[in-house]
C-alpha cells in the first residue's frame, strides 16, 4: 500500500512567499464569500469537516452580526506561518471598516482529496 501523500509537507519546505502565494488567494476568496454572504464561495476551499460546521444559516447569522457591529473586512497584515508535519497554519492582523480594533485571523491548511484545503479558520 502506497503511503498517503501530504501536500503540506512539500508546501512547508517552500519559502514563506511561496506558501503565501498559495494560501492568500484561498483566504481572499473565503473573506469575499463572507462579505457577500455567499455560502458556496465562502466554503469553496473548506474541508468536508469544516463545511458541516459552517452551514448556510450559520454563515448568514455570523455575517449579519459582524457586519452590523464592525463593518466589512478592510485590510489584513500577514503575521506568521507555522509549519507542522501535516499542515501549515497562518495568522494575520485583520481590520474592519467600522472599528479601530485589531483582530486576529488564523487558518490551518491541510491536504484533502488531493488538494490544499482550509481545515480550521477563526477571527477573534
Amino acid at each position: 500500500m502506497e503511503p498517503t501523500r501530504i501536500f503540506t509537507m512539500k508546501l512547508a519546505a517552500k519559502s514563506d512567499n511561496d506558501i503565501r502565494a498559495v494560501i492568500e488567494p484561498m483566504i481572499d476568496n473565503m473573506l469575499a464569500g463572507s462579505t457577500d454572504i455567499d455560502h458556496a464561495r465562502h466554503v469553496q476551499d473548506f474541508t468536508d469537516r469544516l463545511k458541516v460546521i459552517v452551514t448556510d444559516e450559520n454563515l448568514a447569522q455570523q455575517c449579519a452580526d459582524y457586519q452590523a457591529r464592525v463593518g466589512f473586512f478592510d485590510r489584513r497584515e500577514f503575521i506568521a506561518l507555522f509549519r507542522r508535519q501535516h499542515s501549515v497554519a497562518a495568522t494575520w492582523r485583520l481590520f474592519f471598516t467600522k472599528s479601530e480594533d485589531e483582530f486576529v485571523l488564523e487558518a490551518m491548511f491541510v491536504e484533502r482529496d488531493g488538494r490544499l484545503q482550509i481545515e480550521h479558520c477563526m477571527i477573534f
